[in-house]
């Protein structure tokens, strides 16, 4: 089984997440501005969200994925102040035809004061959790 991982972390949030999915998938992280050179049975893809938004960055890799390209994509990510960027990305992802894994994960991210220190060791370990039940 193939894994890849692309993110994008723009205040090193999801760079934080990635480092788990690496420990325990052996899978080497890649930002999303690298598309996928090879077919991979699952993609875990994630970002958080500035203003509202997830990056173009993403939008665009995701623009660039086609079903024969990813089995499943696993989507994760953290934001400080929506609820989840998961679902901007679920809804690009669809749009391409590409099939989700039902299960995601979100947690708080910080933005300056605001929810400062996470994601925390609580965060990360209910990641590590979560990746766990992924493989």
């Amino acid at each position: 089984m193939t894994t890849a991982i692309r993110y994008y972390s723009k205040f090193g949030h999801t760079e934080k997440m990635v480092n788990v999915i690496r420990e325990l998938t052996g899978a080497t992280p890649q930002k999303v501005d690298i598309p996928l050179d090879e077919p991979v049975d699952t993609l875990y893809l994630g970002c958080g969200v500035f203003l509202g938004k997830i990056d173009g960055s993403v939008v665009d890799f995701i623009k660039g994925l086609t079903p024969d390209k990813v089995r499943r994509v696993i989507c994760f990510g953290s934001c400080a102040i929506i609820k989840s960027p998961v679902p901007q990305m679920r809804d690009l992802l669809l749009k391409q035809g590409i099939t989700l894994a039902e299960e995601e994960f979100t947690c708080r991210g910080s933005m300056g004061p605001l929810h400062s220190g996470h994601p925390n060791e609580t965060d990360m370990a209910e990641f590590r959790k979560f990746i766990q039940g992924t493989l």
